[in-house]
């Protein structure tokens, strides 16, 4: 996988065509080229090929998805793209779950868990748990402030 060129993984995973056609769902043809080795990607990126890889497949059992950071290196607009699919995932009956800093992103969640306040020593405590709504409205909340 680490070595093989993307179009190599997808065709592998699950097929040219249907693999092809998810993973267009994920990234704009502008910054994605199938031909890169998979080891020019970012980990965001292999995440959203992994994403796409799945798509492809039939529908199976239930799946929990955990994320890092997926739209580190999106472009805005792919990032909307990212948001339906992973609201696709949910409406096929998986679960997703998102470590993430874009306020998009969180604004878009079902239920955000905010750990803090700060980095480090500073931080590792919920500070706040809850729909957008109530991190928003959450005095001890970083992340509310800026949602």
């Amino acid at each position: 996988w680490q070595t093989s060129p993307v179009r190599a993984v997808c065709e592998r995973a699950a097929g040219v065509g249907r693999t092809t056609q998810s993973a267009r769902r994920l990234f704009s043809p502008a910054f994605w080229n199938i031909s890169s080795a998979s080891t020019t990607l970012s980990g965001g990126e292999a995440q959203r090929i992994k994403l796409a890889t799945h798509l492809a497949r039939p529908a199976d059992a239930h799946t929990l998805f955990l994320l890092d950071e997926p739209t580190t290196g999106l472009h805005f607009g792919d990032i909307q793209k990212l948001l339906n699919v992973l609201d696709l995932l949910v409406e096929k009956g998986h679960s997703v779950v998102v470590v993430e800093h874009n306020l998009d992103l969180i604004r878009n969640a079902d239920w955000v868990i905010d750990i803090g306040p700060g980095g480090g020593r500073h931080g590792g405590r919920v500070v706040a748990a809850g729909p957008p709504s109530v991190i928003k409205q959450s005095l001890d909340s970083e992340t509310g402030k800026f949602l």
